[in-house]
């Protein structure tokens, strides 16, 4: 497996992860982070699409497929920027950042990995 590909491979897992406690027992990452508990089934329909985006990041990383890889360095940075403009417009409280910085900080590894695979000799 590529540097690349783990570094999506392991985003993967972490999306797998927090979309399953979000279906399962969503209080407990809110409550972490200060937010109420949820009244509407909003977040467990997020962890529902987190788990899904998860499969997916698992399964291109194992067939290490790099366009997707690429993509998705993109969309991860804009996570960080939806966030803000969220909180920006009083829409949600700043601990949702937090939840953005692991977005950003994958988006950096991936990025890193993919300059590192393209430069090393095949």
């Amino acid at each position: 497996m590529t540097k690349t590909a783990r570094s999506v491979f392991s985003f993967g897992v972490y999306l797998v992860a927090l979309g399953l406690t979000l279906v399962i027992a969503p209080n407990v990452p809110l409550s972490l982070f200060g937010m109420p508990p949820p009244d509407e089934p909003w977040i467990r329909v997020a962890g529902m699409l987190a788990l899904l985006l998860g499969y997916y990041y698992v399964q291109c990383a194992r067939a290490e497929l790099r366009r997707f890889f690429e993509l998705t360095v993109g969309a991860r940075f804009a996570v960080i920027v939806f966030f803000a403009v969220f909180v920006a417009f009083g829409f949600a409280k700043p601990t949702l950042l937090l939840f953005g910085t692991v977005d950003v900080v994958g988006a950096i590894w991936t990025a890193l990995a993919l300059r590192a695979d393209t430069a090393a000799p095949a």
